[in-house]
């Protein structure tokens, strides 16, 4: 658990280019043949000699980070540096959960990465360093405390409450744990401070214990999700179908779980959850059973199932996203490889059809979520090891041929392809950072802003 300078990312044969933009033709030295760089679709074959390369000039920043055992849930930590960050360096923080090989050591992970700078043709003055200074200066650091974490965690969420930040973690072994994450962040603030809290870890004579731990599930689970509106609210599910809704006390020293669940996803797995970002008593939730559910917790558990639409998907329907913005509009993603755009709106005893459907993705979606401030901008990921940005404001444009028949088979709302990840599991765009994404997978973290968001 060192502080390490975090990798760059722009190694042959790892990402390829922007969906939209094509590498300009090179010359070497003059002497030397030109070579054409054209535009990787996923999904196309390479030829004999061929190979991919990333082009740097289709992101603002690019970063690789690795995190030891493979990190497959995070959130992103709120923090006091300020809103609608765009000078380079940045700074940020994160809270994330191992999925080591064995149950014992695992941990969960309070991660400061800080000195990202952006890409040097960016644009940005502030990105770019003048050739006298060392080169050392502007390599990222990422500063990790972590915490002993009883099984692999299978996601985390974390929220601002009462000034301070607490996590929850969903354990392989069927618990969920709430933590007080201030002591790991005052950590990676101070250099001393960190030594000293490694110090006692690698000792094990951190006792760090959570402030709260449910076994009242009937199995593991993945769902989760912290409240926005009610701070100190949290709704987790598990894979036999019930959900239960947390609060914590006026005092804020106890918690209190509903032991009632709200269960008619029954038997099958809930996926995911998601809170409404504009009503404080309603959840949404998907399941295995290929169902989206919005419930209204203020009734009892048997009759807040107020809307469902079955079929939704043709196959297990993995996440879902809230319309920050517009909150009348969510997304789901599932193993059918569809992004499906819903009204809330149209939900009703009759079912209801999705508004708009995508198929870009090859494998299952594992993560989709909308931009947290441009309602029409959302992006997702999954198991064809592509994350896409996707603007649902733009239309076909029909005038003229176009210059490149395969681009043209493309959705025009398809903004941007990201690649050089395998497996990948979880992004969030971070609310603080404009444009700013961070996805993790199999092989580690990505930190990335592309020139299209």
């Amino acid at each position: 658990m060192k502080e390490e300078p975090m990798e760059g990312v722009a190694n042959e044969g790892e990402s390829s280019e922007s969906s939209d933009e094509s590498i300009e033709d090179g010359n070497i030295n003059g002497s030397q043949k030109e070579t054409k760089s054209q535009v990787y679709l996923p999904g196309q074959a390479l030829q004999e000699g061929e190979e991919l390369t990333v082009d740097d000039s289709a992101y603002k920043l690019l970063h690789h980070a690795q995190s030891g055992a493979p990190c497959l849930s995070f959130d992103v930590i709120p923090d006091d540096l300020g809103n609608s960050r765009e000078s380079y360096p940045l700074s940020m923080y994160i809270v994330a959960g191992t999925q080591a090989g064995r149950t014992h050591i695992n941990n969960l992970l309070v991660m400061k990465m800080s000195n990202l700078y952006g890409n040097k043709h960016s644009g940005d003055s502030e990105s770019e360093s003048s050739d006298s200074e060392d080169e050392d200066k502007s390599k990222p650091v990422m500063s990790v405390a972590p915490i002993k974490h009883q099984g692999c965690v299978n996601r985390v969420r974390c929220s601002k409450i009462g000034g301070g930040i607490l996590a929850a973690s969903w354990s392989e072994l069927g618990r969920v744990n709430i933590w007080n994450l201030q002591e790991q962040l005052s950590a990676v603030e101070n250099p001393s401070l960190l030594t000293a809290y490694r110090n006692k870890y690698d000792k094990g004579s951190t006792d760090i214990k959570p402030l709260y731990t449910f076994k009242g599930h009937l199995s593991e689970g993945f769902g989760l999700d912290w409240n926005c509106i009610e701070p100190g609210t949290l709704a987790s599910g598990d894979c036999k179908g019930n959900i239960h809704v947390w609060r914590i006390d006026v005092s804020g020293a106890s918690w209190h779980v509903d032991q009632r669940p709200y269960n008619s996803h029954a038997p099958h797995s809930v996926e995911d959850l998601q809170w409404s970002p504009s009503e404080r008593n309603v959840l949404a939730s998907c399941s295995v059973d290929k169902s989206i559910k919005i419930w209204d917790i203020r009734t009892s558990p048997q009759n807040a199932c107020v809307l469902t639409v079955s079929g939704a998907h043709t196959a297990d329907i993995n996440v879902i996203s809230w319309n920050q913005k517009e909150s009348q509009f969510m997304i789901s993603g599932g193993d059918d490889g569809m992004l499906c755009i819903w009204d809330l709106r149209q939900f009703g005893s009759n079912g209801a059809s999705p508004v708009a459907t995508f198929k870009q993705h090859t494998a299952p979606i594992t993560t989709v979520e909308w931009h947290p401030t441009d309602a029409t901008v959302f992006a997702s990921g999954g198991a064809d090891d592509q994350i896409a940005q996707w603007d649902l404001s733009v239309e076909a444009d029909h005038t003229g041929e176009p210059q490149d028949r395969v681009l043209a088979k493309l959705p025009p709302q398809l903004l941007f392809i990201h690649q050089g990840q395998l497996d990948i599991k979880e992004l969030h765009w971070h609310p603080q950072c404009p444009g700013t994404i961070i996805s993790t997978a199999n092989s580690g973290f990505d930190i990335f802003r592309t020139i299209s968001v």
